[in-house]
């Protein structure tokens, strides 16, 4: 099979759909080509793989969250189990069958039509396909509502894709997250649909002739609304909870950031340097409650009195953390400007959540904000080094053989 592929790819060779048949022969096997002569870095790992392990460590996400999507809405509906039991009431084939139903066709629907688009401009620019929609496509399904029309998301990839990112040269040269991108098309253009503070479960049985739509609060849209809540921070922490596909379970979130950590994909300064920020300002907003300086009946009370470390697990602040404000194409790329990235991410995603409470989440927007500011946060960094080294260089001791190439290195940097 390897062998008739390759002489399919000889065939193609040249012509003009040859980068979309490179794609899939790429796909299927590992190039055959190898570097013979010139200075080349030679690993194991390449952008196809990278991508990858990216995927690899969001499959659990979506798996928990198809069988959660069952769970809140056979909840939805039947009242919650006053005795939870995670294999008789959470991990049930009822349950993976509702949340299959719902959110396949959405990971279809993205990477059916973003790769499509990919394809589509590889081969009338005549470059190779890239693979960095391979973790957008996945990231999608789980930042948007499940009850997202198909033809809706089908309109925001292809701006997303095409506008956040073919426009500025395709894969590594976009300016912002595509995928956040999108998030934003929908969140713009849709805004009744991406209200955030509801999760939508749908009854199978049909009466008179239509589908029963059950809609549930999240736990930030209760905060927002200034009602309470009743999920234990077990619920939380495990995922049990009201929300969009790949941000309940903080649990499985961590676990998929430790692995990118420890494969050395993403960083773990804009990770821990995000959660400090988020802790921050939770500490801020909870003194001010503390000291008395706001009023009970202020409708931004709830959110503000609301334990600083608990922002970490409900919403989309922990998921968002590690797998959208870690992007390497659209985040810090100096290890100090990684510290001041991250931290803003998570300072205005808490900052965003509690002052906007007709939309109570504000971390994707706060990370497409950093990622404007991401080059000029670099700038500055490499600016104070170089300061610092010519500060160094002026009072280093010179010696009488360097004093000559030290001369011209002076007139040089004068």
């Amino acid at each position: 099979m390897k062998e008739k592929l390759h002489q399919l790819k000889l065939k193609y060779q040249g012509k003009k759909m040859a980068p979309a048949f490179n794609a899939l022969h790429t796909f299927l096997y590992t190039p055959n080509e190898t570097t013979h002569s010139g200075s080349h870095v030679r690993a194991a790992d390449d952008l196809k793989r990278t991508m990858n392990t990216v995927i690899m460590a969001l499959v659990p996400c979506l798996l928990f969250g198809m069988f959660n999507a069952g769970y809140q809405h056979y909840s939805a509906i039947n009242g919650f189990p006053e005795s939870f039991s995670l294999f008789d009431h959470f991990l049930t084939w009822d349950n993976f069958l509702v949340g299959i139903t719902t959110i396949l066709p959405l990971v279809i629907v993205s990477y059916g039509v973003g790769l499509a688009i990919e394809f589509l401009f590889a081969v009338i620019k005549g470059h190779e396909v890239e693979e960095g929609y391979l973790v957008t496509g996945m990231l999608v399904p789980l930042i948007v509502p499940v009850d997202t029309p198909l033809w809706m998301l089908t309109i925001a990839v292809a701006f997303g894709v095409v506008i956040g990112k073919e426009v500025f040269g395709g894969t590594g040269m976009n300016i912002l997250n595509p995928a956040l991108t999108i998030r934003a098309f929908l969140f713009f253009a849709y805004p009744t649909w991406m209200s955030g503070d509801k999760v939508w479960v749908h009854e199978a049985v049909e009466r008179a002739g239509t589908a029963d739509a059950i809609s549930g609060e999240t736990i930030l849209g209760s905060l927002a609304q200034g009602s309470d809540y009743s999920y234990s921070l077990a619920d939380m922490f495990y995922g049990f909870i009201p929300g969009s596909v790949g941000e309940t379970s903080t649990l499985l979130i961590i676990l998929g950031g430790l692995f990118l950590v420890f494969s050395k994909i993403a960083s773990w300064r804009i990770m821990l340097s995000a959660v400090l920020g988020s802790l921050a300002m939770g500490l801020i907003f909870n003194g001010i409650v503390d000291a008395g300086w706001l009023p009970e009946y202020s409708k931004f009370y709830a959110l503000m009195s609301f334990p600083y470390w608990q922002h970490l697990l409900v919403g989309g602040l922990a998921f968002g953390i590690v797998f959208m404000a870690t992007d390497p194409v659209t985040g810090a790329q100096t290890n100090k400007g990684k510290w001041y990235y991250g931290f803003f991410i998570g300072f205005l995603s808490v900052m965003i959540r509690v002052f906007n409470p007709g939309y109570p989440e504000g971390v994707f927007l706060a990370i497409l904000l950093m990622n404007v500011f991401a080059p000029t946060i670099d700038h500055y960094v490499v600016r104070g080094n170089i300061k610092k080294r010519l500060k160094r260089f002026k009072t280093a001791t010179i010696y009488p053989k360097a004093s000559d190439e030290v001369d011209s290195l002076k007139t040089e940097t004068a």
